[in-house]
């Protein structure tokens, strides 16, 4: 049987792995370890947050080893998930088909989003569970002409006890995440090495003979007929760099900047994580408590259940690149443009609320959707293969979006993933 390497463990990989296996001996190489929920309670955070020993974003690995922070030169934090699951496990599990640009370039989905909603629960059952500051922000927004809608989530909400702590892992079972397609892969008998850094991959004669790994022991090469990269948009690039394969100078990262303001009893803190959404050209907005203002950010000097939130997500430029360890990301004057637009729609919406501006703050620039580095375009619609990689190496995660989409990018990336995987296997289905 032909041996397949997939790097990474995340939506796009553990999707490509649970595919694979059968037409391929599957191994997934993954740089962290078992993915667990952060265990601090609320009141722990709060108290280590009083502290003042909390100086800087990067130190979350400290408490929280499945999130990572890097920092750009100008303070934008950077977030994603290292361990088993990727940053699948730290994400809010929104449902949301974001495939326009790709049609746009002749590659339609429609079967692989069909599959993808049959075997993942897609539901907005959590509104029902919505409480009063929520459903009167909702109300508001309609009010305003901004059509919100409840934001579909992946999972069993039925099991949903509104902790509040879905970018923390969810520990009741309530939100999918990408370990549950690793687990079919594993249960179909590939293999999971956690670890294990994959440094390059080892081209020879024109095809990839496998990966080059760190592991704590030292250097290991895992030979392969096919190897997958989905890594992450941090991720991936660095690999490819590494093995001589030049990427793109361009980099998306969709980032979030909360709107907030002190009010007494906010059970935001305590409550699923954007409920719903309001689409904008440019932007999206939707309530959310942000862990990393809150813990990092001076200015977020409330107690957590007397703070009410709205994030803004950008769609942003491409101006940035990864290069090994150094990413550089600026936002462009548009980019700025219309984030001082969002945020004033946000200060809107809060003062139907009867908050004046002045009683608003903003929290820290983060991001954590990275990509486009190595962009799809109408000449490999067919393929997904850019024509600078060997012909058995492919990119199967965010990698490959031309642009930022601005919004949670999981299941089209899963989408990608399972025709990506059809590709490889000669068995994907003719187009309609």
């Amino acid at each position: 049987m032909p041996r397949a390497i997939v790097v990474g463990s995340g939506a796009g990989g553990a999707t490509i792995a649970k595919e694979l296996q059968g037409p391929f001996e599957v191994t997934v190489l993954e740089e962290g370890g078992d993915f667990r929920p952060l265990g601090l309670s609320l009141a722990t955070m709060e108290k280590l947050k009083r502290t003042h020993l909390l100086l800087d974003e990067r130190e979350i690995q400290l408490v929280f080893p499945a999130m990572r922070i890097a920092k750009t030169v100008d303070g934008m934090a950077l977030v994603r998930g290292r361990g088993l699951g990727g940053t699948t496990t730290v994400s809010c599990g929104n449902a949301l088909r974001m495939d326009h640009d790709l049609k746009a370039l002749g590659i339609d989905l429609d079967s692989e989003f069909e599959e993808t909603c049959r075997e993942i629960p897609v539901s907005t059952s959590h509104q029902k569970r919505w409480k009063r500051t929520t459903r009167e922000l909702f109300e508001i927004c309609r009010d305003m002409g901004l059509a919100p809608e409840p934001l579909p989530k992946m999972g069993d909400y039925e099991r949903c006890l509104n902790c509040g702590r879905c970018v923390l892992g969810c520990q009741n079972g309530a939100k999918w995440d990408s370990r549950r397609f690793l687990q079919a892969a594993i249960d179909k008998g590939a293999t999971v090495v956690t670890g294990c850094k994959v440094e390059r991959v080892v081209n020879r004669e024109g095809r990839a003979a496998g990966v080059e790994v760190r592991q704590r022991l030292g250097r290991k090469f895992y030979p392969a007929d096919l190897v997958i990269l989905a890594a992450g948009g941090f991720g991936t690039p660095v690999i490819l760099q590494n093995s001589g394969i030049a990427c793109e100078p361009r980099l998306f990262v969709d980032p979030v900047l909360c709107v907030a303001t002190r009010w007494e009893n906010s059970p935001q803190a305590r409550e699923l994580a954007m409920p719903f959404v309001v689409q904008k050209d440019e932007f999206i907005l939707s309530p959310y408590f942000d862990y990393v203002s809150f813990l990092f950010n001076k200015g977020w000097r409330y107690p957590a259940n007397d703070t009410l939130g709205i994030m803004i997500k950008l769609a942003d430029s491409n101006a940035g690149a990864v290069f090994g360890r150094r990413i550089t990301k600026t936002l462009s004057d548009q980019d700025r443009k219309s984030l001082k637009e969002a945020v004033g729609l946000c200060q809107e919406i809060l003062a139907k609320l009867g908050i004046p501006e002045r009683d608003t703050f903003l929290g820290t620039v983060n991001a954590g959707h990275p990509g486009g580095m190595l962009p799809l375009t109408a000449g490999i619609a067919e393929s997904l293969h850019d024509e600078r990689l060997p012909d058995n190496l492919y990119v199967a995660d965010a990698t490959l979006l031309p642009r930022s989409l601005g919004n949670p990018p999981i299941l089209t990336i899963i989408a990608l993933a399972k025709r990506i995987a059809k590709i490889c296997t000669g068995a994907r289905s003719s187009p309609r």
